[in-house]
């Protein structure tokens, strides 16, 4: 039986093999050559005495056992993630390296206002950013790629912590001088009566934003109709602002004057559930959560 037990290095090379299906790519990642990481895992999978990954020169193909290893290397390098921040949370709080993945819909829109502050305030922190959708950023927070997530919740996100930053409202945006818009808020019952074709425009598949737009509808029928093709809100409003139909958006997109230029015009959805949860969340039993704490109240602070 081999007592031989794999290096961090080569899980790590490992697992982004696994996740972007290519040498190459994996290697970037890794920040090593193709022929260094490809050294790694040959010299892995020698002294285990088995075969990790099929290789063939188009396709990279892990067997049976691989897809079981690679499930253990994700423990195994969160599990040395959560050691390395063990470490870093016994000193000065907010400092060093925090790896935090943003939503798409907060990014541009909250981040300039907080970040200047942040690095005026807190030099020591060094915040990396990393912008994905919001499944995407929940798989990067669990597979140990970054260490907490700001998104809008509600979102299904697995056993986490969070803290609650702020509740954003959902506005209807709509080309200007529709000769149906109200004085104050929209019910969700106009939605389909109002612009040219009455359709409403959302993101696409991967965006939460797209189901707290429908959800905050409560017509189970919009969904059907609904044209899921914008990949930005800028792309949306553009979309709005050419008489394509009529979209949602978050109060803080507003705010920072997405609708700046345009012919576009915004109105309150009328419902109390029309919003969505802004929260930064962590791994559950992070030794870092204190930390956390107090970067949430920082991004609460605007």
């Amino acid at each position: 039986m081999s007592t031989y037990l794999p290096t961090i290095k080569q899980l790590q090379y490992l697992v982004a093999l696994h996740e972007h299906g290519h040498f190459g790519r994996a290697a970037e990642s890794c920040f090593v050559s193709q022929s260094t990481l490809s050294a790694g895992l040959r010299e892995l999978e020698s002294l285990l005495g088995v075969t990790l990954v099929e290789r063939s020169r188009r396709v990279v193909r892990f067997t049976a056992l691989g897809e079981q290893v690679v499930a253990k290397a994700h423990r195994l390098l969160r599990e040395a993630e959560e050691l390395s921040d063990l470490v870093q949370a016994s000193g000065k709080p907010l400092t060093g390296t925090i790896r935090m993945s943003v939503i798409p819909t907060i990014a541009p829109f909250m981040l300039p206002k907080i970040l200047p502050r942040l690095r005026n305030e807190r030099p020591e922190l060094k915040l990396l950013l990393r912008e994905e959708t919001s499944q995407d950023a929940i798989e990067s927070l669990h597979h140990g790629r970054v260490d907490c997530v700001l998104l809008a919740l509600p979102f299904t996100t697995g056993e986490v912590e969070m803290a609650h930053i702020a509740d954003d409202r959902l506005f209807v945006a709509f080309p200007k001088d529709d000769p149906r818009d109200p004085p104050d808020t929209i019910s969700a019952s106009m939605i389909d009566t109002m612009t040219t074709g009455g359709r409403l425009l959302l993101l696409e598949d991967g965006h939460c934003l797209k189901e707290h737009a429908l959800a905050a509808c409560n017509r189970p029928e919009l969904r059907a109709s609904a044209t899921m093709i914008g990949t930005s809100l800028h792309t949306l409003v553009q979309m709005v602002n050419n008489d394509l139909g009529l979209t949602m958006l978050p109060e803080m997109a507003l705010d920072a004057g997405i609708l700046n230029g345009t012919e576009v015009v915004a109105r309150p959805l009328k419902n109390k559930s029309a919003k969505r949860e802004i929260a930064l969340i962590w791994r559950k039993n992070s030794p870092r959560a204190e930390e956390f704490e107090l970067l949430a109240e920082e991004l609460r602070a605007g």
